[in-house]
C-alpha cells in the first residue's frame, strides 16, 4: 500500500537473510532489522534452491514470530521456474510482503502481481528490486503501476556491474541512478530502500554509506550482515535535534490553524503546511524507537 504518515512503517533496515542456512534463519528471529527479507533469490545458491524452500516453511512452521521485524520473502524471477516453485512453496505462509526481484517494465509488474494473486488471495504488499539501468529508466512507470508496490529496494551490484563503473566510497557513479529512483518512488509515495554496502570490515565505509543514503532521501538501507544493523539504524534513527523541531512545527501550524492562518513561524522562519509531514513522520520514527527500547540511539546531533 501507498505510504502516508498514517501507514508510515519504518524500514531502517531490511536484512537479507539466506534461506538455505538454518542457523540464520533462527538468529534472525531475534536481530534489530525492522524487516527480515527471507532470501530465496540471489543468497542461495542453484544446488540449495528446494533446501532454502524447505527451511523457510521449517521456520515457520515451528513459529512465525520473529518479533517486531516485518516479514517479507524474496522469490526468484517468476518467470522462471524457480520464481514458480517460490510462488506454490509459500502460498500458505504468514508474511507480510513478497519482494520481486529485478523488476524493468510496469507490463511485467502487474503480470507478476496477477500470478501471485491467482496463488494467494490475501492480497499481500509487493515490493519490487531496481537493479539495471533498464529499471532505473523505468523506475517512474513502474512506481506508478501499482497501489500494491509499498517498497522499491535498490540493488547496487548488479546496477553498477551494468553502468560498468568502478563502485567507489562515494559511489559518485551511482548518485543519478539512486537519486532518479528517489524521485520515481517518491512521485508515488513508495518507501524507497537503499542497496547493501559490502564492505563488512570497513565500518567508516558502512556509516558513510548509511548518512549519504539518508541525505539523498532514502527510507533505509538493506543489510547484507547483522554486524551493519547498528550502523544503519543509527543512521536513520532521527536525532533530538529533529524530534524537538518537529514537535516545535507540529505546535506552530497547529496554532496557526486554530488562529486562522495556514502558516506559522519559527524562530523568524516561515513554516509552511507541508513540513507538519516531514514532522509527523520524525516523531513516527521516534516512538517506534522508543518502543523498541533503542533509545540508545537517540542521540544530540547527526
Amino acid at each position: 500500500m501507498m505510504e502516508s504518515t498514517l501507514n508510515y512503517r519504518p524500514r531502517r533496515t531490511m536484512l537479507y537473510v539466506p534461506t538455505h542456512v538454518e542457523r540464520y534463519l533462527e538468529k534472525a528471529r531475534g536481530l534489530a532489522a525492522d524487516s527480515v527479507i527471507f532470501d530465496l533469490q540471489e543468497s542461495v545458491p542453484p544446488q540449495h534452491k528446494q533446501t532454502a524452500r524447505d527451511g523457510l516453511i521449517k521456520a515457520f512452521s515451528q513459529s512465525k514470530d520473529f518479533e517486531y521485524s516485518e516479514r517479507i520473502v524474496r522469490v526468484n524471477p517468476l518467470h522462471t521456474e524457480w520464481g514458480k516453485e517460490d510462488l506454490e512453496a509459500i502460498k500458505n505462509l504468514d508474511i507480510d510482503a513478497i519482494l520481486l526481484p529485478r523488476i524493468e517494465s510496469a507490463d511485467s509488474l502487474i503480470q507478476y502481481i496477477q500470478q501471485i494473486d491467482a496463488i494467494r488471495s490475501d492480497k499481500l504488499d509487493i515490493m519490487i528490486n531496481i537493479e539495471s539501468p533498464l529499471g532505473v529508466m523505468h523506475a517512474e512507470e513502474i512506481c506508478a503501476a501499482s497501489d500494491r508496490v509499498s517498497c522499491v529496494v535498490m540493488g547496487v551490484t548488479d546496477l553498477s556491474n551494468e553502468l560498468k563503473i568502478t563502485q567507489t566510497n562515494d559511489r559518485s557513479g551511482l548518485l543519478t541512478s539512486l537519486s532518479l529512483v528517489v524521485l520515481a518512488a517518491r512521485a508515488y509515495k513508495k518507501c524507497v530502500i537503499d542497496g547493501p554496502h559490502f564492505d563488512l570490515k570497513n565500518i567508516q565505509a558502512c556509516e558513510f554509506s548509511c548518512r549519504q543514503a539518508r541525505d539523498l532521501g532514502f527510507d533505509g538501507k538493506a543489510v547484507v550482515h547483522p554486524i551493519q544493523l547498528a550502523y544503519t539504524n543509527d543512521a536513520f534513527t532521527p536525532k533530538l535535534d529533529d524530534i524537538n523541531r518537529a514537535k516545535a512545527i507540529i505546535e506552530a501550524i497547529n496554532q496557526a490553524n486554530e488562529e486562522g492562518r495556514n502558516v506559522a513561524v519559527i524562530d523568524d522562519r516561515l513554516i509552511e503546511p507541508s513540513l507538519k509531514e516531514w514532522a509527523e513522520r520524525v516523531l513516527t520514527l521516534y516512538n517506534t524507537v522508543k518502543e523498541l527500547g533503542q533509545n540508545e540511539l537517540i542521540g544530540a546531533s547527526r
